[in-house]
């Protein structure tokens, strides 16, 4: 069952949450978007499925993709489809971030693997951007931004995971002079996604590390670029640097991205320069940190339409049982009809396109406001539309990733037997989906990000500015007996944040991090029903303008409404979760 990108839905969320007028021209965006959707359905959804049985592998000190990977990363490269985002001072196109992000989800429904590699070249060209060297940005950005090269993270290490202050690897300072003023790295790290590879002559590592005289903890960490292959003053990739893989991980899923634990330093120390400050690199590394996260959120809305289009083309074929309020056949007719008619598994269908098109409206207006915080003309517009996108990214990657795994999930409840069967290709997704909220800060730390941090630092005044923008829509689904749901479930849900923001701003920080997940999946569901309400009452304004499908616009508002009565409706629910934070706090850990 192919993937074919769901383009009307998505040109219809970026023209409602992120216009691109005075942007992009309308037939430049359809012709990237159209060619975006045949290069995912020829080259990469093909992909999937064996590279997933096939996997990456080892072998004497090379890394091997699965067949098909080098062909199709070739012919992306020759696309141009690395830099479609990127600055044209290092060769990009310069194109909208939003634009760039609908690309980035066909990748990722098409072959999450796959597309993992260049979701970290991104964040390294951002962060290169943003802290690197004129020198760094010479050698290295160009090469970046056309997918020559590609870029990595190298964070976690066997006894530091989340808590990053606990790393050793150490960066000795060294001057020659074939090198120059540079650093000796060696340590090791783990979890490295595309550490290592055979798309590219060269990959250049973004490295966490701690010089001799830093202090200890996160205060002590600074970043250094270190080249698996040392290039010459031509940009020429040389001599090898002293750094390997030691091996892949086994996982449960995207069995065909190389998930390397990389050794650096065996001889003399990997060759590396330092990246901005001495003892400030956690801060450059934030950047690629953030980057990373929007797309990894975006994986749960391409995980969730992959999966949602995987169950529904199965239930429209499969035929099992009477359904409900089917009338039987006679004579010929004596078949029943396919699933697709049961109630339950249209709830289950429904369930699924609703929180695939919620997940994507989030990451798609979050890139809207990366982009306004870059080319708004006001200096105080992109600091607020800065700070918007600040607080929406823990959003983005927790709730969207939490809710790809569910989806995937549901797509095998529709297949039932069939699904837990590996030929059909349900159980990928889910297996694939389960890592996205863990890589990148597992969710509850983004949790304590969007609680600790974003809501601290202003005492939730960001927030409470989304939550006033949604109001207004109140007023537009009010006295409608058809929007009805809507209205009711935004009233109650809009409620329910602001009560609960107020409540986590004045309460002690062990408190409000026990409330914190359950805060950020109220924040995630409430955002979502408002923009599948925006998204519908755009759809019914297009017809009446004369410019909008009304079959398009009739089944926006019906999903919308399912959204409301079945995710919405929840909403006052996770309040007693966030307030009762004492439950598990007062709780005590000799009892588990």
């Amino acid at each position: 069952m192919p993937y074919a990108a769901p383009l009307a839905e998505m040109r219809f969320t970026i023209d409602t949450l992120a216009s691109l007028d005075g942007i992009v021209e309308p037939d430049l965006a359809d012709a990237i978007l159209g060619e975006a959707a045949k290069f995912a359905a020829a080259e990469l959804d093909p992909l999937n499925q064996p590279a997933d049985r096939i996997g990456s592998v080892l072998e004497n000190g090379i890394v091997r993709t699965p067949p098909g990977f080098r062909e199709a990363y070739r012919r992306y490269v020759e696309g141009g489809w690395m830099g479609l985002a990127c600055d044209p001072e290092h060769g990009g196109q310069g194109l909208p971030l939003s634009l760039a992000t609908a690309v980035a989800e066909m990748w990722n429904s098409a072959c999450m693997s796959w597309a993992l590699c260049p979701l970290l070249n991104s964040g390294a060209i951002e962060l290169l951007q943003a802290h690197g060297s004129p020198d760094q940005k010479r050698l290295y950005l160009n090469k970046l931004v056309s997918g020559e090269w590609t870029g990595t993270m190298n964070l976690t290490e066997p006894q530091a995971g989340s808590d990053l202050g606990m790393l050793r690897t150490r960066a000795v300072p060294a001057n020659d002079e074939r090198w120059g003023e540079h650093y000796r790295l060696s340590g090791q790290k783990i979890f490295i996604t595309y550490g290592d590879h055979d798309l590219t002559d060269n990959i250049v590592h973004m490295v966490l590390a701690r010089t001799p005289d830093a202090p200890p903890g996160s205060r002590g960490i600074s970043l250094f670029l270190v080249p698996k292959f040392l290039p010459d003053e031509a940009g020429r990739p040389g001599e090898r640097n002293d750094l390997r893989a030691l091996r892949l991980e086994e996982k449960l899923g995207i069995h065909a991205s190389p998930t390397c634990v990389m050794s650096y330093g065996e001889a003399e120390g990997a060759v590396g320069w330092r990246i901005g400050e001495e003892n400030r690199g956690l801060e450059c590394m934030f950047t690629m940190m953030n980057s990373a996260r929007l797309v990894v959120g975006l994986q749960g809305a391409a995980i969730g339409e992959r999966a949602y289009q995987q169950a529904r083309d199965y239930a429209r074929s499969r035929v099992q049982g009477q359904p409900a309020g089917t009338a039987r056949g006679t004579g010929d007719d004596r078949a029943p009809p396919p699933i697709i008619h049961h109630p339950d598994v249209r709830r289950m269908l429904l369930s699924m396109r609703a929180a695939t098109e919620a997940m994507r409206a989030l990451t798609y207006l979050a890139a809207a406001a990366i982009d306004a915080s870059r080319h708004k003309g006001d200096e105080k517009a992109r600091f607020r539309a800065a700070r918007r996108a600040d607080l929406l990214i823990p959003v983005v990657k927790a709730w969207c990733t939490d809710l790809g795994v569910e989806v995937a999930s549901t797509g095998i409840q529709v297949h039932g037997g069939m699904g837990y069967i590996e030929e059909t290709g349900a159980a990928q997704y889910l297996r694939d989906a389960r890592i996205a909220p863990i890589y990148e800060g597992a969710n509850g730390i983004q949790a304590n990000d969007l609680v600790g941090r974003k809501l601290g630092r202003d005492q939730g005044e960001a927030a409470r500015e989304l939550f006033a923008e949604m109001r207004p829509m109140l007023a537009e689904l009010g006295g409608k007996p058809e929007w009805e749901p809507m209205h009711r479930g935004l009233v109650e849900g809009i409620d329910a944040l602001e009560r609960a923001t107020s409540y986590l701003v004045d309460a002690d920080p062990a408190l409000a991090a026990a409330g914190s997940s359950p805060y950020l999946a109220l924040f995630g569901t409430v955002a979502g029903g408002w923009l599948m309400a925006r998204l519908a009452l755009a759809a019914r304004e297009a017809v009446r303008s004369g410019g909008g499908e009304p079959g398009f616009a009739a089944t926006k508002f019906a999903t919308a409404r399912f959204y409301a009565e079945h995710f919405l409706a929840r909403a006052p629910s996770y309040l007693p979760a966030i307030e009762g934070g004492a439950t598990v706090v007062d709780f005590d850990p000799d009892m588990f």
